[in-house]
C-alpha cells in the first residue's frame, strides 16, 4: 500500500479529477478508516468534494481499501 502511494508521483499522465478524488477516497479510507470529520463547509468546493469521495467509503474496510487503491494505482499506471 505504501509502495501504491508512492507511485502516485510517477504517473506517466495526469489522472482525471475523479479518478483523482477516488484515490483520495481510497487512501483517507485505507489509513484512517470511516469519516470522522464534519464536511467542509459551502464555499470551500475543494474540501467538500474530497471529503464526499471519502465519506463515499464508509464501510469499506481498510484493507479492501487499500485492496482497491493499489489495483488503481496499478490502473493508472
Amino acid at each position: 500500500f505504501d509502495a501504491a502511494a508512492a507511485q502516485t508521483d510517477t504517473f506517466t499522465s495526469k489522472p482525471t479529477n475523479d479518478e483523482l478524488l477516488k484515490l483520495y477516497g481510497l487512501f483517507k479510507q485505507g489509513t484512517v478508516g470511516d469519516v470522522n470529520t464534519e464536511r467542509p463547509g459551502m464555499m470551500d468546493f475543494k474540501g467538500k468534494a474530497k471529503w464526499d469521495a471519502w465519506k463515499a467509503k464508509e464501510g469499506t474496510s481498510k484493507e479492501d481499501a487499500q485492496a482497491q487503491y493499489i489495483a488503481l494505482v496499478a490502473e493508472l499506471k
